[in-house]
């Protein structure tokens, strides 16, 4: 089935350039030009991934993602000027997985789009890996990829999920900042280490009763992350 994809840049000839090549690849394209026709069509529709400018007419890129993240997890990323703080687009209060920052190339976009739906779609670990797994009140579900903490289900993003999902995996494992940037945003990601302390800063207010004393997610002080549960 054809990967479904939402553009949304007021900018129409980089809407109409990202559109002929996403759709030369077999994917599905619709276009949205300001933050009010992209928040309507993400409500209307379900998509694989959608690519939001975060200067728009009407309501910004920051608006709309947030208003989406009360409803879904579909893969958010943020097109972005140069001087955006990544710490804020990436942040706790507005949930975008990843960032792209103009002027970019459009077979640069066309790659970390195909990586994070390749990371994202169900049975993407292969049957390797326990579908479903149960510890203490954690439940996590690898092939509707839901987690729920207490029968509470809690609404995460895709790369939230992919970062628990690999440290609920491999308990008491501890990997630095460096190999979970590698094996969650993969090798070619041209992000810092900074961008896996903000997903797990923002997993922590999601998942811990107490951030600052995590139960599930720990820290290891000057190595990196391991989850216990």
């Amino acid at each position: 089935m054809a990967k479904k994809v939402l553009v949304v840049d007021d900018e129409k000839l980089i809407v109409k350039g990202i559109r002929f090549s996403l759709e030369q690849d077999g994917m599905e394209v619709d276009c949205a030009y300001d933050g009010e026709e992209a928040l309507r069509l993400a409500t209307a529709q379900n998509y694989d991934m959608i690519l939001l400018d975060l200067m728009l007419p009407k309501m910004d890129g920051f608006e709309v993602c947030q208003h989406i993240r009360e409803f879904s997890s579909v893969p958010v990323v943020m097109l972005t000027a140069k001087g955006d703080d990544m710490d804020k687009i990436l942040g706790l209060e507005y949930g975008a997985d990843d960032y792209i920052t103009k002027p970019f190339n459009i077979l640069e976009v066309k790659a970390r789009i195909k990586a994070i739906m390749r990371r994202t779609s169900p049975n993407q670990h292969g049957k390797e890996n326990p579908k479903l797994v149960e510890d203490g009140d954690l439940k996590l579900d690898s092939e509707s990829r839901r987690l729920f903490i207490l029968g509470r289900e809690i609404n995460v993003t895709a790369r939230e999920f992919d970062l628990l999902e690999l440290l609920v995996l491999n308990p008491n494992k501890v990997y630095s900042r460096e190999k979970l940037l590698n094996l969650v945003w993969g090798s070619d990601y041209p992000g810092d280490v900074r961008t896996v302390d903000v997903h797990v800063r923002r997993l922590r207010e999601k998942i811990e009763a107490n951030p600052s004393e995590p139960k599930y997610v720990h820290t290891k002080w000057g190595v990196g992350y391991y989850y216990h549960g």
